[in-house]
């Protein structure tokens, strides 16, 4: 059974959305629909792939390394 939602949004994220659910072939209700069905149930963790998990904070550890080589590179060159 299917019910009515009512969303308020800024009006340019809505056309937004209905630009791109048109672009896939979808209505927004569909595309919103969809992405409620992805959410985890009952508070569940959502489980990442193996792949997302590898990547998983890597720009974190990316700029972390950026800090350090500067540190170090100023010190080289003082």
């Amino acid at each position: 059974m299917k019910s009515k939602l009512t969303l308020s949004l800024d009006e340019a994220l809505i056309r937004k959305a209905k630009s791109c659910a048109r672009g896939r072939g979808m209505s927004l209700s569909d595309v919103v629909e969809t992405y409620f069905e992805s959410l985890p149930s009952d508070g569940a963790e959502l489980e990442l792939t193996p792949r997302v998990r590898l990547l998983y904070g890597a720009l974190t550890r990316a700029r972390l390394d950026r800090r350090e080589y500067r540190k170090h590179l100023e010190k080289k060159y003082r």
